[in-house]
Protein backbone atom coordinates (compact mmCIF):
# COMPACT_ATOMS: atom_id res chain seq x y z
CA UNK A 1 0.00 0.00 0.00
CA UNK A 2 3.19 2.45 0.22
CA UNK A 3 3.12 2.74 -3.25
CA UNK A 4 -0.47 4.12 -3.20
CA UNK A 5 0.76 6.98 -0.91
CA UNK A 6 3.84 7.55 -2.61
CA UNK A 7 3.84 7.25 -6.37
CA UNK A 8 7.82 7.45 -6.91
CA UNK A 9 9.98 5.73 -9.28
CA UNK A 10 11.11 3.34 -6.75
CA UNK A 11 7.61 2.27 -5.05
CA UNK A 12 6.51 1.82 -8.57
CA UNK A 13 8.86 -0.69 -9.88
CA UNK A 14 7.99 -2.27 -5.99
CA UNK A 15 4.42 -2.38 -7.29
CA UNK A 16 5.65 -4.02 -11.04
CA UNK A 17 7.80 -6.62 -9.43
CA UNK A 18 4.62 -8.07 -7.25
CA UNK A 19 2.41 -7.51 -9.83
CA UNK A 20 4.77 -10.04 -12.01
CA UNK A 21 5.42 -12.23 -8.94
CA UNK A 22 1.55 -13.02 -8.57
CA UNK A 23 1.20 -13.00 -12.59
CA UNK A 24 4.12 -16.03 -12.33
CA UNK A 25 2.26 -17.56 -9.27
CA UNK A 26 -0.81 -17.87 -10.76
CA UNK A 27 0.08 -18.53 -14.54
CA UNK A 28 2.05 -21.74 -12.25
CA UNK A 29 -0.92 -22.50 -10.17
CA UNK A 30 -2.90 -22.46 -13.49
CA UNK A 31 -0.52 -25.35 -15.07
CA UNK A 32 -0.60 -27.56 -11.85
CA UNK A 33 -4.14 -27.47 -12.09
CA UNK A 34 -4.83 -28.35 -15.75
CA UNK A 35 -2.22 -31.07 -15.53
CA UNK A 36 -4.14 -32.67 -12.32
CA UNK A 37 -7.25 -32.31 -13.99
CA UNK A 38 -6.08 -33.33 -17.55
CA UNK A 39 -4.36 -37.00 -15.98
CA UNK A 40 -7.99 -37.14 -13.97
CA UNK A 41 -10.21 -36.86 -17.22
CA UNK A 42 -7.73 -39.42 -18.84
CA UNK A 43 -7.85 -42.10 -15.79
CA UNK A 44 -12.02 -41.09 -16.33
CA UNK A 45 -12.60 -42.35 -19.92
CA UNK A 46 -10.27 -45.13 -19.28
CA UNK A 47 -13.19 -46.08 -17.47
CA UNK A 48 -15.73 -45.13 -19.32
CA UNK A 49 -16.51 -42.17 -16.49
CA UNK A 50 -17.32 -38.85 -18.07
CA UNK A 51 -17.80 -36.90 -14.87
CA UNK A 52 -15.79 -34.43 -14.38
CA UNK A 53 -15.73 -32.89 -17.99
CA UNK A 54 -17.82 -30.13 -16.89
CA UNK A 55 -15.59 -28.70 -14.42
CA UNK A 56 -12.68 -28.65 -17.08
CA UNK A 57 -14.71 -26.06 -19.38
CA UNK A 58 -14.99 -24.24 -16.35
CA UNK A 59 -11.47 -23.69 -16.09
CA UNK A 60 -8.96 -22.33 -13.43
CA UNK A 61 -10.20 -19.69 -11.15
CA UNK A 62 -7.81 -18.45 -9.18
CA UNK A 63 -8.70 -17.69 -5.30
CA UNK A 64 -7.52 -15.14 -3.07
CA UNK A 65 -7.77 -15.50 0.28
CA UNK A 66 -7.70 -11.85 2.25
CA UNK A 67 -8.90 -10.59 5.51
CA UNK A 68 -9.06 -7.24 7.29
CA UNK A 69 -7.43 -6.82 10.66
CA UNK A 70 -8.92 -5.06 13.47
CA UNK A 71 -7.52 -1.62 12.19
CA UNK A 72 -8.80 -2.42 8.74
CA UNK A 73 -6.03 -3.20 6.91
CA UNK A 74 -5.64 -6.06 4.40
CA UNK A 75 -4.14 -9.14 5.48
CA UNK A 76 -3.43 -11.72 3.06
CA UNK A 77 -0.43 -13.91 4.90
CA UNK A 78 -1.91 -17.11 6.11
CA UNK A 79 -0.13 -17.52 9.45
CA UNK A 80 -1.64 -13.55 9.78
CA UNK A 81 -5.01 -14.69 8.68
CA UNK A 82 -5.24 -17.80 11.10
CA UNK A 83 -4.03 -15.37 13.70
CA UNK A 84 -7.15 -13.00 13.36
CA UNK A 85 -9.74 -15.82 13.12
CA UNK A 86 -8.62 -17.51 15.96
CA UNK A 87 -8.73 -13.78 17.95
CA UNK A 88 -12.00 -13.25 16.66
CA UNK A 89 -13.80 -16.76 16.91
CA UNK A 90 -12.33 -15.96 20.88
CA UNK A 91 -13.72 -13.38 21.43
CA UNK A 92 -17.04 -13.83 20.19
CA UNK A 93 -17.27 -17.19 22.36
CA UNK A 94 -15.92 -15.87 25.53
CA UNK A 95 -18.50 -12.59 25.87
CA UNK A 96 -21.73 -15.22 25.69
CA UNK A 97 -19.55 -16.74 28.59
CA UNK A 98 -18.91 -13.77 30.66
CA UNK A 99 -22.96 -12.79 29.91
CA UNK A 100 -24.12 -16.68 31.32
CA UNK A 101 -21.79 -16.12 34.73
CA UNK A 102 -23.11 -12.68 35.40
CA UNK A 103 -26.90 -13.71 34.15
CA UNK A 104 -26.48 -16.82 36.97
CA UNK A 105 -24.90 -14.95 39.47
CA UNK A 106 -28.19 -12.44 39.63
CA UNK A 107 -30.06 -15.27 39.54
CA UNK A 108 -29.14 -16.78 42.35
CA UNK A 109 -28.64 -13.84 44.41
CA UNK A 110 -32.33 -12.63 43.36
CA UNK A 111 -33.76 -16.21 44.43
CA UNK A 112 -32.23 -16.35 47.53
CA UNK A 113 -33.14 -13.11 48.43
Amino acid sequence: MQWIQDPSRSNVDILNNVRRNASIHFMNEKKAYLKAKIEELETNSKVNNVRGINDFKKGYQPRTIIVKDKKGELVANPHSIMARWRNYFSQQLNVHEDNDVRQAEIHSRTTSA
